[in-house]
């Protein structure tokens, strides 16, 4: 999320009014009572927009997560996924990601998290993706500069 942060995008997507942005209505709902609602919500979009925590240089799409909960629609769910990724997050190998994880992306993540959430993070859930089925339904737009972590 911090690299579509870093170009702007979530700000157009959300507060432009072109777009049918699922993240400001999922904060207007109650956590507490309406969870399944929000699982729904945001369970299958049409199109999912984000980023991987490493790319490896074998072709390999890495995320890490606290809950979870873009993951399904990064592995299946959503029609179409559209990742932005900074250059920096490319590693030789699988091994290499996982440890880009660990020393780099969730530090960082814990330390924002702190910082907005008052709680900490943490790298409960892992999707490695090698390759898709689907035809077209999968964008990874590469950018030569530092975004995110």
């Amino acid at each position: 999320m911090e690299t579509l942060n870093a170009i702007g995008l979530t700000d157009h997507i959300e507060q432009s009014g072109e777009y049918d942005a699922i993240r400001p209505r999922l904060f207007r709902l109650d956590r507490a009572t309406q969870q399944r609602e929000m699982r729904n919500l945001a369970g299958a979009p049409d199109t999912m927009l984000g980023s991987a925590q490493a790319v490896s240089e074998t072709g390999s799409l890495v995320f890490a997560s606290l809950s979870g909960s873009q993951l399904a629609p990064y592995a299946q769910s959503a029609g179409q996924v559209i990742l932005v990724v900074g250059t920096q997050k490319i590693v030789p190998d699988l091994d290499a990601a996982l440890r880009r994880i660990d020393e780099v992306a969730f530090p960082l993540e814990d330390e924002r998290a702190l910082v907005a959430y008052g709680m900490h993070s943490a790298v409960n859930k892992l999707l490695i993706i090698n390759r898709e089925i689907v035809p077209d339904r999968m964008t990874v737009i590469l950018v030569r500069r530092h975004l995110g972590y």
